[in-house]
């Protein structure tokens, strides 16, 4: 199941800081949650250097580099991207960022001072280690704004409503059944937004979540899918449900970055 990304966790709050909404150390601790201990690394250039994210020293934790970029005055233009492979969408090319960002699913993209950076999460034994990747020339991609992929997300639903109707959910097993039941309940819907954002970002990212879920769960089983034909037109209308969902989700977090960039961006 989807559940919150730690990517999207650093991006609301990020923002909640950069926008005044919340402390450096308030936001750290909301990005960490109930994770071990979290350290960010410094940046990795085109040569495989590491050199500092933020001034001249190595950010080693969460709340000195949200103090840094907030102390730099930098807009509240932190943004999440989603990848899965075969749809690297707002990656800015083959390089060790874009590899390490689909490897995790995730990642943030913050501003700072010498230019925007891309962190990616890797999970160990002894924490969260952000790593972070020198995103030189790299601008806004060119994304779905909230209104646009909440458009989108109700288009691909009407329009895969018959194959979801098809499901046959009474073929489940226990487990999904009772994700299913979760959904329903909001049970699943994950961390909610940061400070500062708005109630229709709140509303898309609810709506992006359960939809994710739910996909999830059809694409794990065969349904009511009895020959291969069925099961390859069933798989082909929910890769839009998931694309859809996921652009919904990542506007939802990226909005804030999207009010800073003005109608013309």
């Amino acid at each position: 199941m989807t559940g919150c990304f730690r990517a999207a966790r650093l991006v609301a709050w990020t923002n909640a800081v950069l926008a005044g909404r919340a402390s450096p150390d308030l936001a750290a601790a909301c990005v960490v949650g109930g994770d071990p201990p979290h350290r960010v690394v410094g940046v990795l250039d085109g040569d495989g250097r590491v050199r500092p994210l933020l001034a001249e020293t190595l950010a080693e934790t969460l709340p000195v580099l949200l103090a840094r970029l907030a102390g730099a005055g930098q807009a509240p233009t932190a943004r999440l991207l989603l990848p899965v492979p075969g749809d690297p969408t707002g990656l800015p090319g083959p390089g060790p960022f874009t590899d390490a960002a689909l490897a995790a699913g995730e990642a943030a993209v913050l501003p700072g001072p010498a230019g925007p950076s891309g962190l990616v999460p890797q999970p160990g034994a002894d924490g969260v280690r952000w790593v972070a990747f020198a995103l030189d020339g790299y601008g806004p991609p060119a994304l779905p704004s909230l209104a646009e992929a909440d458009r989108a997300l109700a288009l691909a639903v009407r329009e895969a409503t018959d194959v979801l109707l098809g499901l046959d959910v009474a073929r489940s097993d226990d487990a999904d059944l009772e994700v299913l039941d979760a959904v329903r309940d909001g049970r699943l819907d994950g961390d909610g937004l940061a400070p500062g954002y708005p109630a229709r970002a709140v509303a898309v990212l609810s709506r992006a979540r359960r939809l994710r879920t739910v996909v999830a769960v059809a694409a794990a089983g065969d349904g009511a899918a009895v020959t291969a034909r069925e099961s390859a037109l069933r798989a082909a209308a929910l890769r839009p449900l998931d694309h859809a969902a996921r652009l919904a989700e990542m506007a939802a977090y990226n909005v804030l970055a999207e009010r800073e960039a003005g109608p013309g961006r």
